[in-house]
C-alpha cells in the first residue's frame, strides 16, 4: 500500500505540472487536448473514524502502537489547495515516527479533503480544525500526554493552536513554510519544547530566514533544528531520515 501511495503521489504531481492536461490521439488521429480530473478517493483507503467538527466531521486514521502507550500524537497535513492530504508521504512517515515512539497517533483530512465535510478556510478554517481534533483526542485519552506536529501548512496552524494550548506538550514543525506566511512571529515566547525539521533547499522556506526566527524563540522554548542536506520542500530522498528524526526527538522528550 505505500509503494502504491508513493506511485499515485508521483503521479498526481506530474498531472498537476501539466496543468491537468493530457494528449490523447482520437479516431481521426489527431491529437486534442482534454482535462484530466483525478478521483484520488477511490485510490487511498478510507479513514478509520470520524472526529465531530463545527462544520460536521472529520476523516481520520488512528494507529496504535506496538506495546505498551506512552502518549498521543496529531499529525496535520500541507495545504488541501496543493492537493494536500493526510495520505501525504511527509505526513505518513511523521505519524508513523510518533507511532514509533510509542504514541497514539492520528492523521485527519482538512475541512474540504476526502470525506471530511466544510469548505476550505485557509488558515482560519485549519486553526478550528485542529482544536476539534484535540478535543476529540483529549475526550478519549484523558490525561495522556500530548504531541501535534503538522507539515507545511499543517505546521503554520498546528503551531499557532499549540502555541498556548494547554492540552499540547510539544510540538513538531515540519518544513516549515516562513517565506510563504511570513507570520511565524507568533512563536516568539513560546514555551514547550519544539522541533523544527527541514530541507536546505525548501522551495517555501529558506533556512536564512528560519534561523533568526528560531534563535528568537530559542530564548524562552527548548529546541531543535535538524537540517537535511540537499533536501527540498516535500524530503523525497529524506524520508526515512525524517521518521527516524521525528521518533528520536520524541522518545527523548518523553522521557
Amino acid at each position: 500500500m505505500l509503494i502504491c501511495g508513493q506511485i499515485l503521489e508521483e503521479l498526481s504531481k506530474k498531472v498537476s505540472r501539466m496543468g491537468h492536461k493530457y494528449l490523447h490521439r482520437d479516431r481521426g488521429l489527431r491529437f486534442v487536448r482534454h482535462a484530466v480530473k483525478l478521483d484520488f478517493s477511490t485510490m487511498y483507503p478510507k479513514g478509520n473514524l470520524m472526529i465531530p467538527a463545527s462544520h460536521g466531521q472529520l476523516e481520520a486514521i488512528l494507529k496504535e502502537p506496538h506495546g505498551t502507550r506512552c502518549g498521543v500524537g496529531v499529525v496535520c497535513h500541507p495545504h488541501p489547495l496543493g492537493g494536500g492530504t493526510m495520505h501525504n508521504k511527509v505526513v505518513f512517515r511523521a505519524a508513523a515516527g510518533l507511532v514509533d515512539a510509542g504514541l497514539t497517533t492520528l492523521k485527519f483530512n482538512f475541512r474540504g479533503v476526502g470525506a471530511s465535510t466544510g469548505t476550505h478556510n485557509e488558515i482560519e478554517g485549519g486553526r478550528e480544525d485542529v482544536r476539534d481534533v484535540l478535543d476529540y483526542m483529549t475526550a478519549e485519552y484523558p490525561g495522556e500526554d500530548l504531541t501535534l506536529a503538522g507539515f507545511s501548512f499543517g505546521s503554520r496552524t498546528a503551531t499557532e493552536v499549540g502555541f498556548d494550548d494547554d492540552r499540547v506538550r510539544r510540538l513538531i514543525s515540519i518544513g516549515t513554510p516562513v517565506d510563504k506566511y511570513g507570520d511565524y512571529q507568533f512563536l516568539i515566547g513560546l514555551t514547550k519544547p519544539i522541533l523544527f525539521v527541514h530541507g536546505d533547499r525548501d522551495e517555501f522556506g529558506s533556512i536564512e530566514t528560519l534561523r533568526p526566527l528560531i534563535d528568537k524563540i530559542a530564548k524562552t522554548a527548548d529546541v531543535e533544528l535538524v537540517v537535511f542536506e540537499n533536501c527540498g520542500h516535500f524530503f523525497d530522498e529524506h524520508l526515512n531520515e525524517l521518521r527516524e528524526t521525528v521518533r528520536d526527538w520524541t522518545v527523548r522528550h518523553l522521557g
